[in-house]
C-alpha cells in the first residue's frame, strides 16, 4: 500500500500543512472549507464570464477588431464612470466636510495660523454690530490722532516733509470685521485671557494729504487682513477688573492700497510693492511680534513688563537638506527639463533668514543652523519657503509653516514635513526647544559656535543729552576758540536713537525726535555665546550726522552675580553731558534643554525578539504574538501575549472552535485562523495570500532598520452612514530593488477576512515614497465602526510568482482608539511582528 508521501504530491502535501491549525493535526472545519471553495467557483465563474465573449468571437471567426472594439467601450465606460463618482463624491465629501473645507479655505486666503480654527459657536457677529455702531466715534479719534500726533512726527521726520499736512481725514462708512475669535484656557495663566481675532478690513477709507504745494498725496481704500491676538491681564479683583490689555499681530498682515494723487505712480507694480512693503515695515515695527501695542488700566501695571515680556523659549532650528524638490529650470524653449537651485528663507515673526542657494540640484543639503525667541507658543510659527533662483524672478518650490508649540511639546523634533503648494518635495529639519532659566549654574558654553544664553534687553529713555559736541563732559575740558565757536551752527532740535551691539549683532531703536529726555519704549534680544568674555556696547546717537551723543558699555558677566540675572536701573552714559543718563533693564537667561516627555513603547522593535529555533521534533515552543505597534499612541492595540493556556470563543463568525495557541514552526505558521480577529492575540496579517507558510526574503529577513511609514486617513461620513478609510502615502519604505519598491496597499476591515472584502490599491511602481490617495469606504454605523479595527499591510508587487511572503510591513488599527466623527490623519510606523529570520 502505497504510503501518504506517495498518495499526494509534496505541493498538495504542503497545501494540507499549511491548512492545519497552529501546527496541530486538526484540520480546518467543513463550513470553513466549503467558503474557500465558493469563493474560489466565484473568482472562476468570473474570469469564465470575462474570457468566453473572446473565445466565442474567435470561435465564430469574427474580426479581432469587435474584440478591441469592446474593450474600448469598456475603458470608456468605466473612465466615465469614474469621473463621474468623482464629481459626487467629491459634492458628497464637501456636503459632509462643509465646515472644515471652509477653514481650510480661510486659512489658506486669510493667512491664519494652522491651529486656528473657528466653529460657529465662537463667531461674534454681536461684536461686529457693536464695532459699526461705534465707527464714527472710532473715525473721530483717529482723525484727532493723525493731525495733532502723527502729523507733527512726520514733519521732524525729514526736512522735506516740513509742510506736511493732513487736509481730510474720513475713514469710511464699513467698519472692521472680525470674522472670528478664539479664547485661550489652556496653557495660559490663570490671571489672564488670551483672545485671537480675525480680521479683516476692506474699507472705503478717504484720506488726503499735502506734501508740499502743490504735491499732493490720498488713500482712497485698503484692505487689510491678519490676525490679532488680545491679551487681557492681569486679571484684578477690583474695577474696571483688567489691569491692562496688549494686542499685536502674530505674523505680519497682508494690506492692499488704492493710492490717488501723485502717489498714483505707486500704483505701478514696482513702486506699489515698494510704497506697501514700506508701510508693512512700519505696522511691523509697531504691532508685529516681538513688538506690541499696550494699554495700561491701572497705575500699578509697569509698562515694560507688559510692552516686552520674557519670551517663552528659543528654538534651534536645523536646516539639513531637502528631496524630490520639483525641477524649475527648463531649456529649449521648454522643451527640457533641468534642474532648479534651490534655497530656503525662514521667517518667525519679524524676522527672516536666507540659507545659501545650492546650484542645480534637487536633493540640496544644507546643514546650516539658525536661532529665534519665540514670544508666543502656541501661536507664533517657523514659515519657510523654498525657491528656485533665477536671474529675473525666483520660482516657488514649495512652503511649510510649523507652530512652534508643536516643537514645545515635543522638545526635539527631527523629521522630514511635506512641502505645501507643489506636486512634491519634503524638507528635513531638527528643531530643539530651549527654556529660559535664571540659574548660572546651568550655563554651558557650547563648542560649536552655538548660543548658550540669551540677552532681553528694554530700553525706556534717556535724560539730559547733549544737543552737541560742546555740552559734552570732554569738549568743556578743551573748549574751541570762541571764532570757532560762533561760527558752529548748534542744532535747534535734537534727533536720537540707541544702537545695540554684542560683536557683530547690531540692532537699532526708533528715533525719538526734538527732546533732550527721549523716551523709546522697545525691547531686543540677544544671543549670547561666551558670557565671561562678550559685553554690550550702547550708543546714543543723534540722528542724522550719526554723531555720539554718549556711549556705555555692560560685561554680561556682571549679570551672573546680580538677583534674578537682572540690572533694571539708570545707567550714567560716558563721553556725554555731566548729567546724561540712560534707562534700562537687562535680563540675561540660560538656554536649557529639558528632558523630552517620556514615550511608552508597547513593544520593542523587531530586530530585538528572540526567536526560538525550530527543531524536527517540532517541539512545542512558547512563542509571543505581540501586536503591531504604530507611531501613534491613539492607535496602538494593547500588548498582550498568547500563551498555550489561552482560549475563547470566536463569537465574531459564529465558529464554535476553541482557540489554539500559536505554532511554534515557521513553515506551520497560517494567518488564516480561528481566533476572534477582534481580539488582542490576533496577528496583523496578509489573510489568504498565496504565500502564507512561507518564510520572508532573505533582505528583509536580515533588515535591522525601519520598514517605513504608511499616512492613512480615518473618518466617518454620518450623514452617508459610511466608514471612508484614505490610504494617502507611504514613506521610507524598504528598498527591494536599486529602482525601488513596485508596491500597493492592502487592507482588511475586520473580522471581514475573506477574498471578497479585501481590499488594494494600485501598484506604484519604483519608489519608496509611493502616493496612492486611494479612498475605500464601509457601509457600517458609527457604532459597530468603533468595536472594530483594519488590518493595513504594504506588498511587494513583483512577488506574485514567488514562494517567498510579499509583505513589506503592516500595522493594526484599533479604531475604538480614534475619533472618526472627527477624523484622524496619522503616520503609521510599518513592522513584521512575526518576522522569522532565515535559519
Amino acid at each position: 500500500m502505497a504510503s501518504a508521501g506517495e498518495m499526494f504530491p509534496s505541493g498538495a502535501q504542503g497545501l494540507a500543512d499549511s491548512m492545519s491549525i497552529h501546527g496541530s493535526t486538526e484540520k480546518l472545519s467543513p463550513s470553513a472549507v466549503n467558503r474557500i471553495m465558493m469563493e474560489f467557483l466565484m473568482y472562476f465563474g468570473r474570469a469564465l464570464l470575462i474570457f468566453y465573449p473572446v473565445y466565442l468571437t474567435g470561435y465564430l471567426g469574427l474580426s479581432i477588431s469587435w474584440v478591441v472594439l469592446c474593450m474600448v467601450m469598456v475603458t470608456w465606460w468605466k473612465k466615465n464612470r469614474q469621473w463621474k463618482d468623482a464629481r459626487i463624491g467629491g459634492a458628497i465629501h464637501f456636503l459632509d466636510n462643509e465646515i472644515s473645507v471652509v477653514n481650510k479655505e480661510l486659512h489658506s486666503a486669510l493667512q491664519m495660523a494652522s491651529w486656528v480654527h473657528f466653529p460657529d459657536f465662537e463667531k461674534v457677529e454681536w461684536l461686529n454690530k457693536v464695532l459699526e455702531q461705534a465707527w464714527p466715534f472710532f473715525g473721530m479719534y483717529m482723525e484727532k490722532l493723525l493731525k495733532e500726533n502723527i502729523q507733527p512726527a512726520i514733519r521732524l521726520s525729514s526736512s522735506a516733509l516740513k509742510m506736511f499736512t493732513f487736509t481730510k481725514v474720513h475713514f469710511g462708512h464699513l467698519p472692521l470685521r472680525i470674522t472670528g475669535m478664539k479664547a485661550y484656557t489652556d496653557e495660559v495663566d490663570h490671571r489672564e485671557v488670551v483672545l485671537d481675532l480675525n480680521i479683516c478690513y476692506e474699507s472705503d477709507v478717504d484720506i488726503d494729504a499735502e506734501v508740499q504745494p502743490p504735491i499732493k498725496a490720498g488713500v482712497k481704500g485698503l484692505k487689510l487682513q491678519g490676525m490679532m491676538r488680545v491679551i487681557l491681564e492681569p486679571l484684578i479683583g477690583q474695577a474696571p477688573l483688567i489691569g491692562g490689555v496688549t494686542f499685536f499681530f502674530i505674523r505680519r498682515p497682508t494690506l492692499q492700497i488704492n493710492w490717488t494723487g501723485m502717489t498714483n505712480l505707486l500704483d505701478s507694480p514696482g513702486f506699489s510693492s515698494l510704497s506697501e512693503g514700506t508701510i508693512m515695515d512700519i505696522i511691523a515695527s509697531l504691532m508685529v511680534l516681538p513688538n506690541r501695542m499696550c494699554i495700561p488700566l491701572i497705575d500699578q501695571v509697569k509698562v515694560d513688563q507688559m510692552r516686552f515680556p520674557l519670551p517663552r523659549g528659543v528654538v534651534r532650528v536645523h536646516l539639513l537638506e531637502a528631496r524630490d524638490l520639483v525641477a524649475k529650470d527648463t531649456y529649449m524653449m521648454g522643451l527640457v527639463k533641468g534642474k532648479s537651485d534651490p534655497y530656503a528663507t525662514l521667517r518667525v515673526g519679524n524676522r527672516q533668514v536666507k540659507s545659501k542657494t545650492v546650484k542645480e540640484n534637487l536633493q540640496p543639503r544644507w546643514n546650516e543652523v539658525y536661532e529665534f525667541v519665540v514670544h508666543e507658543a502656541p501661536g507664533q510659527e517657523l514659515e519657510l519657503e523654498m525657491y528656485d533662483e533665477d536671474t529675473d524672478k525666483d520660482d516657488s518650490l514649495g512652503t511649510f509653516n510649523l507652530d512652534f508649540g508643536e516643537v514645545k511639546k515635543k522638545i526635539e523634533m527631527d523629521q522630514w514635513f511635506p512641502l505645501e503648494g507643489v506636486q512634491n518635495g519634503e524638507v528635513h529639519l531638527k528643531l530643539q526647544w530651549f527654556s529660559l532659566k535664571s540659574d548660572p549654574e546651568l550655563l554651558r558654553e557650547s563648542s560649536d559656535g552655538l548660543a548658550c544664553a540669551m540677552l532681553a534687553v528694554y530700553l525706556d529713555n534717556a535724560s539730559n543729552l547733549p544737543k552737541d559736541h560742546s555740552e559734552m563732559t570732554e569738549h568743556q575740558k578743551h573748549k574751541k576758540p570762541a571764532k570757532e565757536a560762533r561760527l558752529t551752527k548748534r542744532a535747534a532740535t535734537l534727533n536720537s536713537y540707541v544702537e545695540f551691539a554684542i560683536d557683530k549683532d547690531v540692532k537699532k531703536s526708533k528715533v525719538a525726535y526734538a527732546s533732550k529726555d527721549p523716551k523709546w519704549e522697545e525691547g531686543f534680544t540677544f544671543f549670547v555665546h561666551n558670557v565671561k568674555t562678550q559685553q554690550l556696547m550702547i550708543q546714543v546717537k543723534e540722528h542724522e550726522k550719526k554723531t555720539q551723543l554718549g556711549i556705555f558699555n555692560l560685561p554680561l558677566s556682571r549679570l551672573l552675580n546680580t538677583s534674578d540675572m537682572t540690572l533694571d536701573q539708570r545707567f550714567v552714559l560716558e563721553r556725554s553731558g555731566a548729567n546724561s543718563q540712560i534707562q534700562l533693564k537687562a535680563t540675561l537667561r540660560i538656554l536649557t534643554v529639558e528632558k523630552p516627555p517620556p514615550t511608552i513603547v508597547l513593544n520593542p522593535p523587531p530586530q530585538d525578539k528572540k526567536q526560538i529555533p525550530q527543531t524536527n521534533q517540532g517541539g512545542k515552543a512558547a512563542a509571543s504574538t505581540p501586536a503591531v505597534a504604530t507611531s501613534s499612541p491613539a492607535a496602538l492595540s494593547p500588548n498582550t501575549t498568547s500563551t498555550p493556556s489561552t482560549a475563547s470563543w470566536d463569537t465574531q463568525s459564529g465558529s464554535d472552535e476553541i482557540l489554539r495557541p500559536p505554532p511554534s514552526t515557521p513553515n506551520m505558521r497560517r494567518r488564516y485562523d480561528s481566533q476572534s480577529l477582534l481580539s488582542d492575540n490576533s496577528i496583523a496579517s496578509s489573510r489568504f495570500d498565496l504565500s502564507d507558510g512561507a518564510s520572508y526574503p532573505e533582505a528583509i529577513s536580515k533588515h535591522q532598520g525601519s520598514f517605513g511609514e504608511i499616512q492613512l486617513t480615518v473618518r466617518y461620513a454620518s450623514l452617508r452612514n459610511k466608514l471612508i478609510v484614505l490610504v494617502n502615502s507611504c514613506r521610507n519604505l524598504f528598498r527591494t530593488s536599486e529602482n525601488g519598491t513596485d508596491s500597493y496597499v492592502r487592507l482588511y476591515f475586520l473580522p471581514d477576512q475573506t477574498w471578497i472584502h479585501r481590499k488594494r490599491t494600485q501598484v506604484k511602481k519604483r519608489t519608496v515614497n509611493p502616493v496612492f490617495n486611494h479612498k475605500f469606504e464601509f457601509d457600517v454605523s458609527l457604532q459597530e465602526a468603533q468595536t472594530r479595527k483594519l488590518d493595513v499591510s504594504v506588498k511587494n508587487g513583483k512577488m506574485f510568482h514567488s514562494r517567498e511572503r510579499k509583505d513589506i510591513g503592516m500595522v493594526m488599527i484599533d479604531l475604538s482608539q480614534l475619533e472618526l466623527a472627527k477624523g484622524v490623519t496619522e503616520w503609521y510606523e510599518l513592522t513584521l511582528p512575526d518576522l522569522k529570520k532565515l535559519s
